[in-house]
């Protein structure tokens, strides 16, 4: 009789525990979260985005003849402007005048096999193969012109100069020729924003060095692919710099106009970020429950910023005070 009374006892232990758990569980899925919410309406904005990026000269060569052996004599110091055409470097000048005399000789062959072949003397196979070799070392000889007698192919100023007069020549550059009178760079636009794009857009750029003062530019490639990492593309922007206001490698801030647009506009502060990662996300509030939602950052408009998603559009309840405690599916009482 002991044993059974201790088997009901603890028989209805279990069950008076697990109906408190049940009751538990059934509280902690009814809570019930306070918020405060707007309801969505669009708002037009000037659509404009600014990104930061630093400039390049527009063309850089490396003067780098596709000749080894001593540098004869360097024309130009670092900082030197130079034109399009002007003497830049003269290397060893032995094997082009070897051939240039080669050439003369063979020249002087050639006219004299094709007297021959006229008068009978000489075969059709013996000019050809005079003929063959004057044009190969005719060929040669315009390499090692412009292998020893290097000049500039575009107007700019010289930025680096890595050898001597008589220096062996190695595989480092011997000049770095950089074109300043126009600069170029790549800013990184979001992904959100490629539809806008196109080349020739005009934008302006500014920097910290100039207070003030703006730098006209043009977009001039749009690539054509999407970074999955960043979600972003790239355009490569052209600037005039007559002035040589500007140099390669100053930073500088970009300001594209796309002109007026629809947005949904919220309170920076209302959108959360996700711990570890840079996906941001709201809630918005569905059948009185809180609906977790991911959205891409637009535009920024000091304390309020664009936010972008499907789910996103006039007429929508949004969270703006209170998502902080909230989770996907949970119960919320809307504070007026």
């Amino acid at each position: 009789m002991k044993k059974i009374f201790i088997y009901t006892l603890a028989a209805l232990t279990l069950m008076a525990c697990g109906k408190k758990t049940e009751t538990t569980a059934a509280q902690e899925e009814e809570r019930v979260e306070q918020v405060r919410t707007i309801v969505l309406q669009p708002r037009e904005i000037e659509r404009e985005i600014s990104v930061s990026t630093n400039l390049q000269g527009y063309l850089t060569q490396n003067v780098a003849p596709s000749l080894t052996g001593k540098i004869e004599h360097i024309y130009r110091e670092v900082g030197d402007r130079v034109a399009s055409g002007d003497d830049l470097v003269r290397m060893d000048q032995t094997q082009y005048k070897t051939t240039k005399i080669s050439l003369a000789n063979l020249e002087v062959e050639k006219n004299r096999v094709e007297m021959l072949l006229k008068t009978g003397s000489a075969t059709q196979q013996q000019y050809d193969q005079i003929t063959t070799q004057y044009n190969s070392t005719k060929e040669q000889l315009e390499f090692l012109e412009t292998n020893t007698y290097v000049k500039a192919p575009f107007a700019g100023v010289i930025s680096a100069k890595n050898y001597e007069d008589g220096e062996l020549y190695g595989g480092q550059p011997i000049l770095i020729l950089t074109q300043i009178d126009k600069l170029k760079a790549l800013v990184a636009i979001p992904e959100t924003y490629f539809p806008l794009f196109k080349a020739g857009m005009k934008l302006t750029l500014a920097s910290e060095i100039y207070p003030g003062q703006t730098f006209p530019a043009t977009v001039e490639i749009v690539y054509p692919t999407i970074d999955p990492s960043s979600h972003t593309f790239q355009c490569k922007i052209v600037v005039p710099n007559g002035r040589n206001l500007l140099r390669p490698g100053m930073y500088v801030t970009t300001t594209i106009g796309l002109g007026k647009a629809n947005a949904i506009v919220v309170p920076y502060q209302s959108v959360e970020k996700l711990v570890g990662a840079n996906d941001r996300y709201v809630f918005i509030v569905e059948d009185g429950r809180a609906k977790r939602v991911a959205v891409e950052l637009g535009q920024r408009f000091d304390q309020d910023i664009e936010i972008i998603a499907p789910e996103i559009k006039a007429g929508v309840e949004f969270v703006t005070t209170g998502q902080h405690k909230l989770v996907d599916g949970v119960k919320v009482n809307v504070v007026k």
